[in-house]
């Protein structure tokens, strides 16, 4: 009787130093879980408020953030729930965790060509305000509201900061940090350099004006002659793979051993590098710069 006091205590004891130990574990994981979480959530917000502010698109990120957590959550438990498979949840999950930055890349991508675009006709507008007797911050907020977004706003942007009172190399210094382009670089370096050492900043504009829209229509020629490469290159990508499919459509059970053996596993490994390789090459042969 005696003993199985002592042994109903003893594992009472392991019961609770058990309990006492799973719930302190528990504690901690969800402490860190909850500072992982916050640590997440402020590099996140930043990154959103910094990234968004630079292409002038004033959205909440707080609101962006709550949006991608729960597609984060719930787009994977759905895809779960269609396919009864986990690691296509897990895959989805993956995608639409690196979905918000795909789309900050292909905006930002955009806007700078748009940019490199309208730089040309901008340059030889501010040089003909300065021709015709104006100053440059006249010049400047006259290609401000005669052109379009998005190189209005980087102009009226400028003009704003040396409004409240921001030195002219920093508020240049700042627009060239938004608007990372060699010929954007080009057109500051010339603006740093006449308002130093002086010069005839309208006819600098203009000839570089003029040079940069020479280099557009030589970079549109290179582009359309350089076109059924980069089509070839996709074609030639694609094709093994689409004839894959439809041998997989047609026979299954050949087709089966090339995921279920070693030796099919090694051939989808050299396949895959073989078509990573080609692409690769055939991009870089078709990429000329200009």
């Amino acid at each position: 009787m005696l003993m199985n006091l002592v042994s109903g205590s003893s594992l009472l004891l392991v019961a609770g130093l058990v309990f006492v130990s799973a719930s302190l574990a528990g504690w901690v994981l969800v402490r860190e879980m909850r500072r992982a979480m916050d640590e997440y959530r402020r590099t996140f917000v930043d990154e959103a408020d910094t990234r968004l502010s630079d292409m002038f698109v004033f959205l909440d990120p707080r609101q962006l953030f709550w949006f991608n957590m729960i597609s984060l959550v719930v787009l994977p438990l759905m895809a779960w729930l269609l396919t009864g498979d986990l690691l296509v949840a897990l895959v989805f999950a993956a995608v639409l965790g690196g979905l918000p930055w795909l789309m900050w890349r292909h905006m930002r991508k955009k806007r700078l060509e748009r940019i490199e675009q309208q730089l040309p006709d901008t340059l030889m507008m501010i040089a003909g305000a300065l021709k015709a007797g104006a100053s440059l911050n006249v010049a400047l907020e006259g290609a401000s509201r005669d052109t379009g977004p998005p190189i209005s706003q980087e102009l009226s942007l400028f003009l704003r900061e040396q409004r409240i009172g921001v030195d002219f190399d920093d508020a240049l210094r700042h627009m060239e940090r938004r608007v990372p382009l060699n010929d954007f670089q080009m057109v500051v370096s010339a603006l740093r350099i006449a308002r130093e050492v002086g010069g005839n900043l309208a006819e600098i504009l203009d000839t570089l004006g003029q040079t940069l829209r020479r280099k557009a229509a030589m970079e549109g020629k290179i582009e359309s002659l350089t076109a059924q490469g980069k089509m070839q290159g996709l074609v030639m990508t694609g094709l093994p793979l689409l004839l894959g499919l439809l041998l997989m459509w047609m026979e299954p059970e050949a087709m089966g051993k090339l995921f279920t053996t070693p030796a099919g596993w090694a051939t989808l490994g050299v396949i895959a590098v073989m078509e990573t390789l080609g692409y690769l090459f055939i991009r870089k042969i078709t990429t000329i710069d200009v």
